[in-house]
Protein backbone atom coordinates (compact mmCIF):
# COMPACT_ATOMS: atom_id res chain seq x y z
CA UNK A 1 0.00 0.00 0.00
CA UNK A 2 2.83 2.40 0.80
CA UNK A 3 4.44 1.74 -2.60
CA UNK A 4 1.11 2.45 -4.32
CA UNK A 5 0.76 5.80 -2.52
CA UNK A 6 4.31 6.79 -3.46
CA UNK A 7 3.62 6.03 -7.12
CA UNK A 8 0.40 8.01 -7.03
CA UNK A 9 2.20 11.08 -5.69
CA UNK A 10 4.91 11.12 -8.36
CA UNK A 11 2.96 12.98 -11.07
CA UNK A 12 1.64 15.56 -8.63
CA UNK A 13 5.10 16.19 -7.21
CA UNK A 14 6.45 16.51 -10.75
CA UNK A 15 3.80 19.11 -11.59
CA UNK A 16 4.45 21.05 -8.39
CA UNK A 17 8.19 21.20 -9.00
CA UNK A 18 7.65 22.25 -12.61
CA UNK A 19 5.24 25.09 -11.81
CA UNK A 20 7.47 26.35 -9.00
CA UNK A 21 10.37 26.65 -11.45
CA UNK A 22 8.45 27.83 -14.52
CA UNK A 23 6.62 30.67 -12.75
CA UNK A 24 9.97 32.40 -12.21
CA UNK A 25 9.91 33.24 -15.92
CA UNK A 26 6.61 35.16 -15.61
CA UNK A 27 6.74 38.72 -14.31
CA UNK A 28 3.89 40.30 -12.37
CA UNK A 29 3.42 42.82 -15.20
CA UNK A 30 2.63 39.97 -17.58
CA UNK A 31 -0.40 38.93 -15.55
CA UNK A 32 -3.90 40.48 -15.44
CA UNK A 33 -4.44 43.00 -12.65
CA UNK A 34 -7.65 41.46 -11.29
CA UNK A 35 -8.51 38.31 -13.18
CA UNK A 36 -6.89 35.10 -12.03
CA UNK A 37 -4.56 33.51 -14.57
CA UNK A 38 -2.99 30.08 -14.39
CA UNK A 39 0.15 29.82 -12.32
CA UNK A 40 1.87 28.56 -15.48
CA UNK A 41 0.73 26.85 -18.66
CA UNK A 42 -2.87 26.29 -19.71
CA UNK A 43 -6.08 26.85 -17.78
CA UNK A 44 -9.77 26.56 -18.59
CA UNK A 45 -12.87 25.77 -16.48
CA UNK A 46 -12.86 27.20 -12.94
CA UNK A 47 -13.67 24.42 -10.47
CA UNK A 48 -14.37 23.98 -6.78
CA UNK A 49 -14.99 27.62 -5.84
CA UNK A 50 -15.56 27.37 -2.09
CA UNK A 51 -14.82 28.91 1.32
CA UNK A 52 -12.66 26.77 3.58
CA UNK A 53 -10.57 27.57 6.68
CA UNK A 54 -10.98 31.32 6.36
CA UNK A 55 -10.13 31.62 2.66
CA UNK A 56 -11.85 31.45 -0.69
CA UNK A 57 -10.45 28.59 -2.76
CA UNK A 58 -10.60 28.40 -6.53
CA UNK A 59 -9.34 25.45 -8.51
CA UNK A 60 -9.14 25.29 -12.30
CA UNK A 61 -8.55 22.91 -15.17
CA UNK A 62 -4.82 23.03 -15.66
CA UNK A 63 -2.06 21.74 -17.92
CA UNK A 64 1.12 23.13 -16.37
CA UNK A 65 3.56 21.88 -19.01
CA UNK A 66 2.26 23.84 -22.00
CA UNK A 67 0.01 26.73 -22.97
CA UNK A 68 -2.00 24.22 -25.00
CA UNK A 69 -4.68 21.81 -23.77
CA UNK A 70 -3.26 18.62 -22.29
CA UNK A 71 -3.83 15.98 -19.59
CA UNK A 72 -5.92 17.81 -17.02
CA UNK A 73 -4.64 18.61 -13.54
CA UNK A 74 -6.27 20.89 -10.96
CA UNK A 75 -4.54 24.20 -10.36
CA UNK A 76 -5.21 26.00 -7.07
CA UNK A 77 -5.36 29.57 -5.77
CA UNK A 78 -6.73 31.27 -2.65
CA UNK A 79 -7.86 34.76 -1.70
CA UNK A 80 -9.24 36.63 1.29
CA UNK A 81 -10.89 39.46 -0.67
CA UNK A 82 -11.62 37.99 -4.15
CA UNK A 83 -9.27 40.57 -5.67
CA UNK A 84 -5.76 39.51 -4.70
CA UNK A 85 -4.92 35.87 -5.30
CA UNK A 86 -2.13 33.67 -4.02
CA UNK A 87 -1.10 30.57 -5.92
CA UNK A 88 -0.93 27.25 -4.12
CA UNK A 89 0.69 24.10 -5.48
CA UNK A 90 -1.32 22.01 -7.95
CA UNK A 91 -4.01 20.06 -6.10
CA UNK A 92 -4.61 17.06 -8.38
CA UNK A 93 -2.73 15.19 -11.07
CA UNK A 94 -4.06 12.34 -13.26
CA UNK A 95 -2.11 9.63 -11.51
CA UNK A 96 -4.53 6.98 -10.25
CA UNK A 97 -6.30 4.10 -11.95
CA UNK A 98 -9.56 6.06 -11.67
CA UNK A 99 -8.37 9.26 -13.39
CA UNK A 100 -5.21 8.49 -15.37
CA UNK A 101 -6.46 10.24 -18.51
CA UNK A 102 -7.36 13.44 -16.71
CA UNK A 103 -8.87 15.08 -13.62
CA UNK A 104 -11.73 17.05 -15.12
CA UNK A 105 -14.30 19.51 -13.78
CA UNK A 106 -15.93 19.27 -10.38
CA UNK A 107 -16.69 21.08 -7.15
CA UNK A 108 -15.71 21.36 -3.47
CA UNK A 109 -17.43 21.51 -0.09
CA UNK A 110 -16.48 21.35 3.59
CA UNK A 111 -17.06 18.04 5.39
CA UNK A 112 -16.10 16.67 8.79
CA UNK A 113 -13.35 14.17 9.48
CA UNK A 114 -14.02 11.32 11.89
CA UNK A 115 -12.42 13.38 14.67
CA UNK A 116 -14.72 16.35 14.02
CA UNK A 117 -12.15 18.53 12.28
CA UNK A 118 -12.97 20.17 8.97
CA UNK A 119 -11.81 18.71 5.67
CA UNK A 120 -12.06 19.97 2.11
CA UNK A 121 -13.77 17.46 -0.19
CA UNK A 122 -13.30 17.64 -3.97
CA UNK A 123 -15.56 15.74 -6.35
CA UNK A 124 -14.35 15.61 -9.94
CA UNK A 125 -14.70 13.67 -13.17
CA UNK A 126 -11.91 11.18 -13.78
CA UNK A 127 -11.24 9.92 -17.29
CA UNK A 128 -9.93 6.43 -18.02
CA UNK A 129 -9.32 4.62 -21.26
CA UNK A 130 -11.71 1.73 -21.73
CA UNK A 131 -10.26 0.46 -24.99
CA UNK A 132 -9.25 1.45 -28.49
CA UNK A 133 -10.92 1.07 -31.85
CA UNK A 134 -8.26 1.78 -34.45
CA UNK A 135 -7.03 5.31 -33.87
CA UNK A 136 -10.10 6.28 -31.86
CA UNK A 137 -9.76 5.85 -28.11
CA UNK A 138 -12.75 5.26 -25.88
CA UNK A 139 -12.55 7.34 -22.71
CA UNK A 140 -14.98 6.62 -19.91
CA UNK A 141 -16.08 9.40 -17.55
CA UNK A 142 -16.61 8.59 -13.87
CA UNK A 143 -16.80 10.51 -10.61
CA UNK A 144 -13.99 10.59 -8.06
CA UNK A 145 -13.28 12.14 -4.66
CA UNK A 146 -10.24 13.74 -3.07
CA UNK A 147 -9.95 14.85 0.55
CA UNK A 148 -7.59 17.53 1.79
CA UNK A 149 -6.67 20.23 4.27
CA UNK A 150 -6.73 23.21 1.90
CA UNK A 151 -3.19 22.61 0.66
CA UNK A 152 -2.66 18.89 0.08
CA UNK A 153 -5.29 16.52 -1.30
CA UNK A 154 -5.47 12.74 -1.46
CA UNK A 155 -7.49 10.87 -4.06
CA UNK A 156 -9.58 8.26 -2.25
CA UNK A 157 -8.74 4.60 -2.71
CA UNK A 158 -12.48 3.95 -3.13
CA UNK A 159 -12.48 5.88 -6.43
CA UNK A 160 -14.37 5.90 -8.65
CA UNK A 161 -17.44 6.45 -6.49
CA UNK A 162 -19.84 6.72 -9.46
CA UNK A 163 -19.47 4.77 -12.71
CA UNK A 164 -21.45 3.55 -15.68
CA UNK A 165 -23.11 1.03 -13.36
CA UNK A 166 -24.77 3.89 -11.45
CA UNK A 167 -26.35 5.51 -14.52
CA UNK A 168 -29.96 5.05 -15.61
CA UNK A 169 -30.42 2.39 -18.26
CA UNK A 170 -29.11 3.42 -21.66
CA UNK A 171 -27.15 6.44 -20.47
CA UNK A 172 -23.65 6.79 -21.91
CA UNK A 173 -20.51 6.77 -19.72
CA UNK A 174 -18.78 8.79 -22.45
CA UNK A 175 -20.70 11.91 -21.34
CA UNK A 176 -21.10 11.71 -17.57
CA UNK A 177 -19.35 14.63 -15.92
CA UNK A 178 -19.10 17.92 -14.02
CA UNK A 179 -20.39 17.03 -10.53
CA UNK A 180 -21.66 19.89 -8.36
CA UNK A 181 -21.89 19.00 -4.67
CA UNK A 182 -24.14 20.54 -2.06
CA UNK A 183 -25.29 19.71 1.44
CA UNK A 184 -28.94 19.65 2.48
CA UNK A 185 -30.46 21.10 5.64
CA UNK A 186 -30.64 17.63 7.23
CA UNK A 187 -26.92 16.99 6.65
CA UNK A 188 -27.14 14.63 3.70
CA UNK A 189 -25.58 15.37 0.33
CA UNK A 190 -26.66 15.75 -3.27
CA UNK A 191 -24.66 16.06 -6.48
CA UNK A 192 -26.00 17.25 -9.82
CA UNK A 193 -24.13 15.70 -12.76
CA UNK A 194 -24.76 15.80 -16.50
CA UNK A 195 -25.48 12.63 -18.43
CA UNK A 196 -26.19 11.66 -22.04
CA UNK A 197 -29.47 9.92 -22.72
CA UNK A 198 -29.91 7.04 -25.17
CA UNK A 199 -31.06 9.57 -27.81
CA UNK A 200 -27.74 11.44 -27.51
CA UNK A 201 -29.22 14.48 -25.78
CA UNK A 202 -28.16 15.87 -22.42
CA UNK A 203 -29.84 15.67 -19.05
CA UNK A 204 -29.12 16.60 -15.44
CA UNK A 205 -28.99 13.74 -12.97
CA UNK A 206 -29.29 13.90 -9.19
CA UNK A 207 -27.21 11.59 -6.98
CA UNK A 208 -27.45 11.28 -3.20
CA UNK A 209 -25.24 10.31 -0.28
CA UNK A 210 -25.53 10.17 3.50
CA UNK A 211 -21.81 10.75 4.08
CA UNK A 212 -20.54 12.38 0.83
CA UNK A 213 -18.49 9.26 0.07
CA UNK A 214 -20.92 6.47 -0.88
CA UNK A 215 -23.17 7.65 -3.71
CA UNK A 216 -26.23 6.38 -5.56
CA UNK A 217 -28.55 7.58 -8.32
CA UNK A 218 -31.66 9.44 -7.17
CA UNK A 219 -33.52 10.92 -10.14
CA UNK A 220 -33.46 12.88 -13.39
CA UNK A 221 -33.84 16.59 -12.55
CA UNK A 222 -34.16 17.89 -16.11
CA UNK A 223 -33.69 16.53 -19.60
CA UNK A 224 -33.32 17.85 -23.11
CA UNK A 225 -36.23 16.99 -25.38
CA UNK A 226 -34.35 18.32 -28.40
CA UNK A 227 -35.33 21.96 -28.06
CA UNK A 228 -32.17 23.03 -26.18
CA UNK A 229 -29.16 22.04 -28.25
CA UNK A 230 -27.61 18.63 -27.87
CA UNK A 231 -25.33 17.76 -24.94
CA UNK A 232 -25.44 19.77 -21.70
CA UNK A 233 -22.52 20.50 -19.34
CA UNK A 234 -21.56 22.07 -16.01
CA UNK A 235 -24.81 21.96 -14.01
CA UNK A 236 -25.45 23.85 -10.78
CA UNK A 237 -28.41 24.11 -8.44
CA UNK A 238 -28.78 27.32 -6.43
CA UNK A 239 -31.42 27.86 -3.76
CA UNK A 240 -32.61 31.15 -2.27
CA UNK A 241 -35.78 32.25 -0.47
CA UNK A 242 -37.71 29.14 -1.40
CA UNK A 243 -36.78 29.31 -5.08
CA UNK A 244 -34.22 27.33 -7.04
CA UNK A 245 -32.21 27.95 -10.21
CA UNK A 246 -30.94 24.96 -12.18
CA UNK A 247 -28.07 26.17 -14.38
CA UNK A 248 -26.45 24.31 -17.27
CA UNK A 249 -24.35 24.98 -20.36
CA UNK A 250 -25.91 24.03 -23.70
CA UNK A 251 -23.93 22.79 -26.70
CA UNK A 252 -25.01 23.33 -30.32
CA UNK A 253 -28.13 25.29 -29.54
CA UNK A 254 -30.31 26.61 -32.38
CA UNK A 255 -32.13 29.72 -31.25
CA UNK A 256 -35.84 29.79 -32.01
CA UNK A 257 -36.67 33.15 -30.44
CA UNK A 258 -35.04 36.23 -28.96
CA UNK A 259 -34.66 34.61 -25.53
CA UNK A 260 -31.85 32.19 -26.43
CA UNK A 261 -28.56 32.25 -28.34
CA UNK A 262 -27.39 29.97 -31.10
CA UNK A 263 -24.26 27.94 -30.50
CA UNK A 264 -22.95 27.18 -27.01
CA UNK A 265 -24.52 29.15 -24.17
CA UNK A 266 -25.65 28.98 -20.55
CA UNK A 267 -29.29 28.69 -19.53
CA UNK A 268 -31.20 28.13 -16.32
CA UNK A 269 -34.57 26.96 -15.13
CA UNK A 270 -36.23 28.82 -12.28
CA UNK A 271 -38.47 26.66 -10.15
CA UNK A 272 -38.88 24.84 -6.86
CA UNK A 273 -36.58 22.20 -5.40
CA UNK A 274 -37.73 19.93 -2.58
CA UNK A 275 -34.68 18.85 -0.58
CA UNK A 276 -36.61 16.12 1.19
CA UNK A 277 -37.70 14.37 -2.00
CA UNK A 278 -35.04 15.61 -4.41
CA UNK A 279 -37.71 16.78 -6.86
CA UNK A 280 -37.25 19.87 -9.05
CA UNK A 281 -40.29 21.56 -10.62
CA UNK A 282 -39.23 24.02 -13.34
CA UNK A 283 -41.42 27.08 -13.83
CA UNK A 284 -39.56 29.17 -16.43
CA UNK A 285 -36.50 29.00 -18.71
CA UNK A 286 -33.98 31.81 -19.05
Amino acid sequence: MKEKNIMQNMLLEKARLFEQDAEQQISASDRPCFHLSSRVGWMNDPNGFSFFNGQFHLFYQYHPYSNAWGPMHWGHAVTADLLRWDYLPAALAPETAADNRGCFSGSAITVENADGTAAHLLMYTGLVQAGADGAAQTLLQQQCLALGDGLNYRQLEANPVLTQADLPEGYSPLDFRDPKLFRTANGSYYAVIVGRKPDGLGSILLFESADAKAWSFHSVLAENAGQLGKMWECPDLLQMAGNAALLFSVQDNLATDQHTHSGDCTMYYLGKFDEATGDFAPESLH
